[in-house]
């Protein structure tokens, strides 16, 4: 990559906030156009130059496509760290570049926002049919069984059943866990969920309302961590998978049930998936990442849509910001973002 086209990339405002933007998370396109005030086209014009400069990378998924800061050892220029720690450094110095930073930030949290609570109303609005419709898109008794096989061969222990949901996968593994939390952010979920559960030993078993970017949760808690069908939802899934890993205790497990990549753009407006699946390679660099020693993924066939078993043990290695495969703004891993 020639220094003369990265520095004619850097030579626009514009452009100096889409990478402070992008070094926070990844973000979809629309996303960007929203934060800042311009069309779309327009957005994608300056995108493209600083992808062709090695500053930012696409992900096409459906219709969306997703950016990402790059990093050298991603293909971008070595240069590439350099540069964001330069723009880190003039927010602070510069009083109106880091006004105007400090604004997108807002703006996208504003937008960001706005998505969660529909997607909170969605599932308010079917939460007493949610194990129904969730079937309507995998084969539920094969995943269960499958899973079950491969998280039943050692103990089970403390398991943390993130976005529980109806509570499913709560009641499946209640004969092999020491103890469940339960955790949901919906309320009405959870009223489901405590209805479907009662009749198992009230010592056993508890219902926490929370947020998987933000688990209540003291470091190394749990033995096992179950996402069941519920990343698909997150606008960040790597640091749902980070706070999953934060609260596995070393040698413990985490197991993300998901679909697998696919092109159904209509479950974003019907159903609210901000996620249209997961590549299995994006996956295992996400385990990594978080400190996880990913196994073999384990595919579920005969739904509409395929449904991955991912699973890995908690090496009890920090995350590294440098490789993150999913975008995160909490803590340290903040660079990179799911393809």
């Amino acid at each position: 990559m020639r220094t003369e086209t990265i520095f004619r990339a850097l030579a626009d405002a514009t452009r100096l906030r889409i990478l402070r933007l992008l070094g926070e998370m990844e973000l979809a396109v629309g996303e960007l156009a929203q934060v800042l005030g311009q069309s779309q086209p327009r957005v994608s014009r300056h995108v493209a130059i600083l992808c062709d400069a090695g500053l930012a990378e696409r992900r096409k998924e459906g219709s969306w496509v997703f950016l990402r800061a790059c990093s050298a050892a991603e293909g971008g220029s070595a240069l590439t760290p350099l540069f964001a720690d330069l723009l880190e450094r003039a927010e602070v110095e510069d009083a109106d570049f880091g006004a105007q930073c400090h604004s997108d930030r807002r703006r996208l949290s504003e937008i960001r926002s706005a998505r969660e609570a529909h997607a909170g109303e969605y599932f308010a609005r079917h939460a007493d049919e949610w194990d129904d419709l969730r079937r309507l898109y995998g084969a539920d008794s094969a995943v269960e069984r499958k899973l079950s096989e491969a998280l039943t061969q050692t103990p089970v222990g403390r398991l943390l059943d993130i976005g529980t949901g109806t509570g499913r996968m709560a009641e499946l593994f209640a004969p092999h866990a020491s103890h469940i939390v339960a955790l949901d952010k919906s309320l009405d979920m959870l009223r489901v969920a405590r209805a479907k559960l009662q009749h198992l030993p009230a010592e056993s078993i508890e219902l926490i309302q929370g947020d998987f970017a933000d688990l209540p949760f003291e470091a190394g808690s749990f033995d096992t961590v179950l996402l069941h069908q519920v990343l698909h939802f997150a606008q960040d899934p790597m640091r749902a998978i980070t706070e999953a890993a934060r609260v596995t205790r070393p040698g413990g497990r985490i197991a993300v049930i998901d679909f697998a990549a696919h092109d159904r753009e209509e479950l974003r407006t019907r159903h609210a998936h901000t996620r249209l699946g997961f590549e299995d390679t994006d996956m295992a660099e996400a385990f990594v990442s978080a400190g996880y020693r990913p196994a073999d993924p384990i595919a579920v066939e005969g739904g509409e849509l395929a449904v991955m078993i991912w699973s890995g043990e908690r090496t009890g290695n920090a995350a590294s910001p440098a490789n993150d495969s999913f975008a995160s703004d909490k803590g340290a891993t903040r660079k990179a973002a799911i393809r």
